[in-house]
């Protein structure tokens, strides 16, 4: 595998308007979109301005679905299973507020998932007297087969619904979401997805994978506009879906009903975002038509590329550049050891506790290590950093604009930082 250059700078640089002293490894919390999906906001908002009551009445629906029949393709199910939501958490929520839990019923979730959604979980639960129960995966050396056996280990006649990440956020884990979903429906437990790390960074095939819910963040690495996800009900539980928040319901073009209605319509709102989603898309899959420091033409001769496979190969050698060099430089080594089980978008890596002390309340909303602070402050790189138990991890995110030279900056600078204190 040939490295990037450490000198040259992304070809798709330009394609993002980043500033230009601005080391941006941060994809994975918010992912800033190219240029030609700004404008592509811009001009459904100007669209929207124009002429307000046509926009609602004529346009927006059928605009929706055709962007939903783009966005379902490439995430492989059909436009009639997907809705369009702000981002993951307000997808969670309808799930949330969909599903009936009685007293003593339990909900499942691991000890590598979101922050907020186990938030979210702890209060469902104990607002319907229900009990949530987390499992803790296995601290080290483990594959897909003991997550699995881990998981179902805390499964009971009281499971109601499993939730789990697709890819977790603290810990960039990939989970094995299709054999916990097949182990479940034997069951008959109904399976949730957080999937915001996976769209774009991972193929994706919702029949194959045949959950009850997904729901997904588009801003990530499909790089579609903030204000941009969706949510996928498989057709056995569109029946029972409810919305978080409750407005006029039905079609304000008036078309046929059907169960999006609830969600289509939450109010005046500009949905920009959904409809440049589309273009998000478009730009992965056009050409990649430049000449890259990745080329692999002799392996694949015959191969098209296009900025999707640009932005897999790239993000995979810039982050297993991070690796080797946050481990030559201060002795970081990834978290997730199984190669199969780690992403190649982004990478947690456990700094030393001698160099790098931590406390729990660190990569929490509001709480900051002095190392992110200072890597902002004095070298422009936007990373963050997360307490992890006893052990604090950096986080390493890779997109198609970033280049070698900033993850060996980060190894640099990330080591000066530890014999300064």
């Amino acid at each position: 595998m040939t490295e990037p250059s450490a000198t040259e700078p992304s070809p798709c640089r330009s394609l993002w308007n980043l500033p230009d002293d601005v080391a941006y490894l941060n994809h994975g919390s918010f992912g800033p979109s190219p240029i030609v999906v700004q404008e592509s906001y811009e001009r459904w908002t100007r669209q929207l301005e124009q002429q307000p009551m046509n926009f609602f009445l004529r346009e927006m629906e059928p605009a929706l679905e055709e962007s939903l029949a783009v966005l379902a393709d490439f995430v492989g199910t059909s436009r009639g299973n997907l809705v369009f939501v702000d981002n993951a958490t307000f997808g969670m929520n309808i799930v949330a507020a969909s599903t009936r839990l009685d007293t003593d019923d339990e909900v499942l979730v691991n000890d590598h998932e979101y922050g907020a959604v186990t938030r979210l979980w702890r209060r469902t639960c104990q607002q319907a007297g229900a009990r949530l129960v987390t499992c803790e995966l296995p601290a080290s050396d483990f594959n897909s087969e003991s997550i699995v056996e881990s998981v179902f280990a805390r499964v009971t006649s009281r499971t109601k619904l499993i939730v789990v990440s697709h890819v977790t956020s603290p810990t960039a884990l990939v989970m094995p979401v299709e054999e916990i979903c097949s182990r479940a429906k034997e069951l008959g437990i109904p399976v949730c997805i957080d999937g915001p790390h996976a769209v774009a960074m991972l193929p994706l095939n919702l029949r194959k994978l045949d959950c009850d819910f997904y729901t997904a963040s588009c801003h990530k690495w499909l790089s579609a506009p903030f204000g941009s996800g969706f949510l996928y009900v498989s057709p056995r539980q569109q029946k029972r879906i409810q919305p978080a928040i409750v407005s006029w319901g039905g079609s304000i073009g008036g078309r046929q009903p059907g169960w999006k209605d609830e969600f289509n319509w939450l109010g005046t709102r500009n949905p920009a975002a959904s409809l440049a989603t589309a273009d998000a898309i478009r730009f992965l899959q056009s050409s990649a038509s430049f000449e890259s420091d990745l080329q692999t033409k002799a392996a694949e001769p015959d191969k098209p590329r296009t900025m999707l496979d640009e932005f897999q190969r790239r993000s995979r050698q810039l982050t297993q550049l991070a690796i080797s060099e946050l481990g030559r430089t201060i002795d970081a080594k990834p978290l997730i050891r199984e190669q199969s089980l780690r992403s190649d978008s982004m990478v947690s890596l456990v700094l030393p506790a001698e160099l790098f002390p931590t406390e729990t309340s660190v990569g929490k909303a509001g709480h900051r290590h002095p190392l992110q602070d200072w890597l902002w402050q004095q070298h422009r790189i936007e990373i963050p950093l997360v307490a992890w138990g006893d052990q604090l991890l950096i986080r390493v995110s890779a997109h198609l604009y970033n280049s070698a030279e900033e993850y060996l900056n980060l190894a640099a600078a990330v080591r000066s930082f530890a014999h300064e204190v």
